[in-house]
């Protein structure tokens, strides 16, 4: 493929990546609070600091490129300038200049605390933020995949519609592997809706149950 192709292509991408990086700086800057919560939550130096004490710092587009590699997955925002070749393009966006990174669910919970330890201990994510005291909002991560929590005084699934629709998720997570991830969850103690098999269409999916009824489908390959 010629080099203008490759660079035809990745443009898209990482000028989206640019114009975050910008975005992050500049709520920085204007003292915005809840990016307070993402650079904490991503760069390892800002772990310990308050929110006051991120914006108080200084923060600087280097900062804010890096901020936006660690959410994306990559170490650094070299090595997502040199990822972003190996980034699917489709034709059907192409001339749009904006592409889809990932998509965060949100769940909504009774107690963000309880929440928090479930995720934390038995699935092995990590908590990326949690705002409020007692909290009322909150994400969790685990690799590339993200989960937003949020507080909610009245139960999240109506029973009737429960009845009709007994398996309702509120989440699919794509997995390389489905199989260890499952044995990992069953040894914690987690509660299956459904258990690890294999799809007609080729696929081992298992569905794991939250304390609040939140169903959260983990598909991957035949290992």
């Amino acid at each position: 493929m010629p080099a203008y192709s490759l660079i035809s292509s990745a443009m898209p991408i990482i000028d989206h990546f640019r114009k975050q990086a910008k975005l992050y700086l500049r709520w920085h800057r204007q003292r915005y609070f809840p990016v307070a919560a993402q650079i904490r939550g991503h760069l390892a130096r800002f772990a310990r600091l308050t929110d006051s004490q991120i914006l108080d710092r200084p923060f600087k587009l280097g900062d804010a490129q890096e901020l936006v590699a660690r959410k994306a997955g990559f170490d650094d925002w070299q090595a997502l300038k040199q990822g972003v070749d190996d980034m699917p393009t489709s034709a059907a966006h192409a001339g749009s200049g904006t592409t889809l990174l990932h998509a965060e669910p949100q769940l909504f919970v009774s107690d963000i605390e309880a929440s928090l330890a479930f995720y934390r201990d038995r699935l092995g994510f990590a908590v990326t933020f949690s705002y409020g005291e007692p909290p009322f909002y909150a994400q969790i991560c685990r690799d590339g995949a993200r989960l937003n929590l949020r507080h909610s005084d009245r139960p999240p699934f109506d029973p009737e519609f429960c009845r009709v629709e007994p398996d309702p998720l509120s989440a699919t997570i794509a997995v390389d592997a489905a199989k260890p991830l499952f044995l990992e969850f069953e040894r914690s103690g987690v509660t299956f809706q459904q258990r690890l098999r294999a799809e007609p269409w080729g696929a081992r999916t298992f569905v794991i149950r939250d304390p609040d009824g939140n169903l959260i489908c983990f598909a991957g390959g035949t290992d």
